[in-house]
């Protein structure tokens, strides 16, 4: 009787262990078994996000390629309908057509000064282009950076650019032809004057929206005006800098091929006065085509470099 007295606690105390080690091993037996659960659950939940995944792509496919196909054709559409009418003179697209697969056939034949193929017009409007920007953003990008760094520069210069910037680029021209008293110099002012304007605002506002903080660090750290420059404004205003480089740009060939029909010479703008002086409707309207192409892919890369140097912030 006592032996079963102080035998019973120990043998408790046994089977409480037993039990702890039976539902341990039941605990990891259900691990495991989740485990390979899960496992196998994950591989089907990825063969079936993978088999909904696919239409989704293709459907992405159709979405980035057939909207802008429908609008291309609708513009064809109302082309053709209006080149029906008979009062208009207007060539259908297929006779349109057919003439642009005449003129690219040889589109750098040279028959004179004033009859070359479209290839040297188009090259030679974007050479003007790029001397013209060129030196617009060796003025424009420094100059933004002072605006914006500077108080007193900025309050200086504001009202000026406001008074100047809305002007119109064609009212430049003039000027140019009586200061350079040459066409091709006067167009390459008029982009000068028309480009220098989104450069020096997108700039100088990317400038003042620099972090204080970062300006704080710099003082701390007694860094040189050339090392707050060079280290810490012009990473920040890069993507600034980038846009008004880019918008820039579809200024300056917008207005080359205004200047060019009012100074004459080689170019894509003197090219479509020319062919309205003789009355090849065909050859405009492939002009047409032509700037805005070449207007498109300028800015689908200035879109690509600004991208690529465009950062976002990390949210916490």
């Amino acid at each position: 009787m006592v032996s079963a007295v102080f035998h019973s606690p120990l043998a408790a105390a046994t089977d409480r262990i037993a039990m702890k080690k039976e539902a341990a091993h039941a605990h990891s037996t259900g691990a495991i078994g989740l485990k390979a659960l899960d496992s196998s659950t994950q591989t089907v939940m990825t063969s079936a996000s993978t088999a909904v995944r696919s239409p989704r792509d293709w459907r992405g496919l159709v979405m980035a390629v057939l909207p802008p196909l429908l609008g291309l054709c609708l513009l064809i559409g109302i082309w053709a309908v209006v080149s029906i009418s008979t009062a208009s003179n207007i060539p259908s697209p297929w006779e349109t057509w057919k003439q642009a697969v005449v003129l690219f056939s040889d589109p750098f034949y040279r028959k004179g000064p004033n009859d070359q193929g479209v290839g040297w017009n188009v090259l030679m409007s974007l050479e003007r282009v790029a001397i013209g920007f060129g030196l617009a953003a060796a003025v424009g990008i420094p100059a933004g950076f002072a605006i914006g760094r500077f108080e007193f520069l900025g309050r200086m210069f504001n009202p000026l650019i406001s008074l100047l910037r809305p002007v119109s680029p064609l009212a430049w021209l003039p000027i140019g032809l009586m200061v350079f008293k040459g066409a091709n110099p006067a167009a390459i002012w008029t982009i000068f004057i028309c480009s220098i304007w989104p450069m020096v605002i997108n700039t100088a506002v990317g400038v003042q929206r620099v972090p204080q903080d970062y300006m704080n660090v710099a003082r701390v750290l007694n860094l040189s005006e050339w090392k707050i420059v060079t280290k810490i404004l012009f990473p920040a205003v890069l993507p600034y800098m980038l846009t008004g480089v880019r918008l820039a740009v579809g200024t300056a060939w917008l207005v080359i091929v205004a200047a060019e029909m009012l100074t004459g010479g080689v170019g894509i703008g003197f090219w479509v006065w020319d062919e309205w002086n003789n009355l090849n409707v065909k050859n405009i309207i492939i002009a047409i085509f032509v700037i805005g192409i070449v207007g498109l892919v300028l800015e689908y890369a200035l879109i690509k470099i600004a991208t690529a140097f465009t950062f976002e912030e990390v949210k916490s």
